[in-house]
């Protein structure tokens, strides 16, 4: 059984690396990167087990301690980490390259894409922010390099290549995961993935692993996903995003057979929420999405991505094809997803091999 986990101590296995540069081009980029890496410490209070409580008669509650990983990105102290790193905790500490630590508080984090940002108190020493990268124009077997307190024994460089690009886990409700068998070990959450220019190009999330520890499947949240909501978390200290409010679903030639569908390629919208933008807007079930303000879409995870990152009021140009088969492009205006979803009701149009999503 294959098992996505989010980062927790237990051990992996050597995994064979690619072929390396001559020269020393990889321990140049690791020596300029490594400082702009923390660690990060947390202590969470939970409530006490009642078996164990009852038992030894203290019911007080414990402290749980956490570590993971976070990337320096203001040179005025502002960490980029993992949301699951710092959920819950009541004391974060972050300690620098030179062994400095700091208390750090919680500036805002977005647990449906997994992100959250720090900020260090206190007198801030000089800092070396990360330079990013553009993760769009990474290239499969690609080198990248993983920095982070993989197991808890302190900040490391591991390397491997790019493995695969916009994969989904179905750990977070937004996901476009960078794959790569450099070694993300539990601790190495929040930490950083770097190019061989020593630009951030993801932050290192989660693993696929029978054991639990590191089997050469790691998963890193793109910069090109992580920035803007890194950015809204900055000013804003929450992310909006844009809401149609339909049911989808990827469209193949298998699904556009079974349904007699008017497209083989697409999104299919499976159901319309009603008094929801797209219900204002006319799309109605069995309609086939396929471009979005003239862009391409061919996934429901890419649709629901690009949605999200529209601000709300922002009108949209949807290309559709209807099922009487005739094509249209429909304006759509986005309202702000509520913070809370209430699960689509499964309709005729559901593929039965298919999961739905909500943009």
């Amino acid at each position: 059984m294959i098992v996505f986990a989010v980062l927790g101590l237990v051990g992996g296995s050597a995994i064979a690396h690619p072929s390396l540069p001559a020269d020393n081009s990889i321990a140049d980029v690791a020596e300029r990167v490594v400082d702009s890496v923390v660690n990060i410490s947390t202590q969470t209070q939970v409530e006490a087990d009642p078996f164990f409580s009852g038992f030894f008669g203290d019911d007080s509650p414990q402290i749980m301690a956490g570590k993971g990983s976070g990337v320096i990105i203001t040179a005025s102290g502002r960490i980029l980490t993992n949301a699951h790193v710092v959920n819950g905790a009541q004391d974060i500490t972050v300690t620098l390259q030179d062994g400095t630590e700091m208390p750090a508080k919680v500036v805002g984090k977005d647990t449906r894409a997994d992100l959250a940002v720090l900020q260090l108190e206190g007198k801030v020493p000089a800092l070396k922010p990360i330079p990013w990268g553009d993760s769009s124009t990474l290239r499969l077997g690609e080198i990248v390099l993983a920095i982070g307190d993989g197991m808890g024994v302190g900040k490391s460089v591991s390397m491997g290549i790019v493995s695969a690009k916009g994969r989904g886990l179905r750990i977070a409700e937004y996901e476009d995961f960078i794959q790569t068998d450099a070694a993300i070990n539990p601790g190495n959450s929040g930490g950083a993935l770097v190019n061989l220019k020593g630009e951030l190009v993801g932050i290192n999330t989660a693993i696929a692993s029978r054991s639990g520890g590191y089997q050469g499947i790691g998963f890193a949240i793109p910069t090109n996903m992580a920035k803007p909501i890194m950015e809204q978390l900055m000013t804003d200290g929450k992310v909006s995003r844009g809401y149609l409010g339909i049911g989808i679903a990827t469209v193949n030639t298998a699904i556009a057979k079974e349904y007699k569908l008017p497209a083989s390629r697409g999104v299919l919208v499976a159901s319309v929420e009603d008094g929801s933008p797209a219900a204002k807007a006319g799309l109605a079930e069995g309609d086939i999405i396929t471009a979005i303000n003239g862009t391409a879409v061919k996934t429901d995870d890419s649709l629901k991505n690009t949605i999200a990152m529209i601000k709300p009021g922002t009108t949209v140009d949807l290309d559709v094809i209807h099922m009487n088969s005739k094509s249209a492009t429909v304006k759509v205006k986005l309202t702000e997803l509520p913070d809370t979803m209430h699960p689509l009701k499964k309709k005729q149009l559901q593929p039965r091999s298919r999961r739905f999503v909500s943009p």
